[in-house]
């Protein structure tokens, strides 16, 4: 008696089961592909991403679930040599999608002891038989059009639904047009896709035309990298999605009942980089006689993942950033994994106990002294190192990753030589980061090298107002020693971030 009124119970469970919108009953798309679906982990390692990581921010999520499988380096032979279409193939289940794409490695060499990943061009049942230098195996190889083809038929063959698209545009132009693979790769993924009567979208040419309507310049450095123009940018990623869900809605695919009208694309969390410090490293107002490192700094920085945030104040020392509160408010914006660029010392050497009340102490010791200011207050001035000490302290409480500069060098040549401070302020400043266990940039060092590399007379066009401040050009040389140190500085966290031109500030030694 008591299982016959259970009975009702399991029929609901059952119904909730299969109606409901459990995982286990969503419809899945699969992606299968090379790096331009999914480029490393899928992680957006070096900035780059694939459509494939995106397209899922198009569809309802309540009702499909994306599963990338793209690999990087593959063509659609060794994707499937290697067993990861396999793989895929087994996991397929009536009313699935798979989206297909390749044709970026299959250009390659058919037998080398590299990659060997090459196929015939072409639809036809051409093949060669070799014995391969890589795998140590006799293979026959196949034409493009056969293996694209053989995804297909073996998707249908469970019951799924394969999509064909063409392999997207590299960033590459002429005069002002980017060229297609309509000839090649993204003719023959067309043909294959009539042949077996499946839904195509031509990316390529998609993607191309939105391309074109942004220009070239616009589409350099935000959609793609100018390091690489193959692999997109987590904007080029959706871009490409993009294209797919228009050549989805133009189609009679099924896919497209679940596209959303509205999607919400969500790129990855921009980093944070505070900069704190004095005029040489802040914006002046505009003032292009006194311009900052900080201001040119951006240019050096992959900004679609990199926010620079300028904090740093002209006039102020290490006393007086914190004095003023200047400190409090950038620390009150600190959050887990942001980094913060800490550079002080020209204003240092200022008064300690009269008008602008800026000096700090000489020196990383604990040694302070009290201050009576022109207000009345009582102040305890601590030293240089100290106040290096408390910035560098604090932005680790808040789980930020300090990063120790020397000052700026003057334009000043005592014996032929650009004047040092490391014995100085520098010197402070790395004994600070040191104790800490901090980074630190000897950009002083460094500067002063460039500088007399250049040498005085050239040095002087970069210093308009006195021979603290530079112009926009003396500022870019700082800003992009800055990056450059930043790059090579493994362990900061920071070197994949920076973006540094081929042709750099070098050219001015000429």
């Amino acid at each position: 008696m008591k299982l016959l009124r259970l009975l009702p119970l399991l029929g609901l469970a059952v119904f909730f089961m299969n109606f409901t919108g459990n995982p286990k009953t969503k419809t899945m798309v699969y992606t299968v592909g090379d790096s331009t679906v999914k480029n490393g982990s899928g992680k957006g390692d070096g900035g780059l991403w694939g459509w494939g990581d995106y397209i899922g921010q198009f569809l309802d999520s309540s009702k499909v679930t994306v599963e990338n499988h793209a690999l990087g380096g593959t063509s659609s032979r060794t994707y499937q040599d290697k067993g990861l279409w396999l793989a895929v193939c087994k996991k397929l289940k009536k009313g699935d999608y798979v989206l297909i794409q390749f044709g970026h490695n299959d250009d390659g060499p058919l037998n080398d002891d590299s990659r060997a990943r090459g196929t015939i061009k072409g639809i036809g049942d051409e093949t060669q038989e070799i014995d391969n230098m890589l795998t140590k195996k006799h293979e026959i190889v196949h034409s493009y059009g056969w293996y694209i083809q053989k995804v297909v038929r073996e998707a249908k063959s469970k019951g799924a639904i394969p999509i064909i698209c063409s392999p997207i545009p590299r960033n590459d132009w002429k005069e002002g047009k980017v060229p297609r693979n309509n000839k090649s790769y993204g003719l023959w993924a067309k043909q294959i896709a009539e042949k077996e009567n499946v839904t195509f979208i031509d990316l390529n040419d998609r993607m191309a035309l939105k391309m074109e309507k942004l220009g070239e310049s616009n589409v350099t450095e935000t959609y793609f990298y100018q390091r690489d123009h193959t692999h997109t940018s987590a904007k080029g990623a959706v871009m490409s999605s993009s294209a797919i869900i228009e050549g989805l809605k133009a189609s009679d695919n099924t896919l497209k009942k679940y596209i959303l009208d509205n999607p919400k694309i969500v790129l990855p969390a921009k980093k944070k980089i505070f900069l704190i410090g004095d005029s040489t490293m802040a914006n002046n107002g505009n003032n292009p006689n006194a311009v900052g490192w900080g201001v040119e700094f951006p240019k050096y920085c992959d900004t679609t993942r990199v926010e620079v945030i300028n904090k740093a104040r002209g006039g102020r020392s290490s006393r007086t950033y914190t004095f003023e509160g200047l400190w409090d408010q950038v620390k009150k914006q600190l959050q887990p994994g942001n980094y913060v660029l800490i550079q002080f010392g020209h204003n240092d050497p200022g008064s300690i106990d009269k008008e602008k009340f800026r000096g700090s102490l000489k020196g990383n010791g604990d040694e302070t002294q009290m201050v009576n200011r022109a207000d009345s207050l009582m102040e305890t001035v601590h030293t240089f190192g100290w106040y290096m000490d408390k910035f560098i302290s604090e932005a680790k409480e808040k789980g930020a990753i300090p990063i120790v500069l020397s000052q700026t060098p003057r334009n000043e040549w005592p014996h032929d030589k650009v004047e040092r401070r490391n014995e100085s302020y520098g010197g402070w400043s790395k004994v600070s980061a040191e104790k800490a266990g901090a980074c630190f940039i000897d950009l002083n060092e460094f500067v002063a090298a460039k500088y007399e590399t250049l040498g005085k007379e050239k040095v002087k066009e970069f210093f308009p107002k006195d021979h603290t401040h530079t112009g926009v050009d003396g500022a870019n040389l700082n800003a992009l020693t800055v990056a450059e140190s930043l790059k090579k500085m493994r362990d900061c966290g920071l070197s994949d971030y920076m973006e540094i031109p081929k042709n750099d500030l070098k050219k001015e030694s000429k």
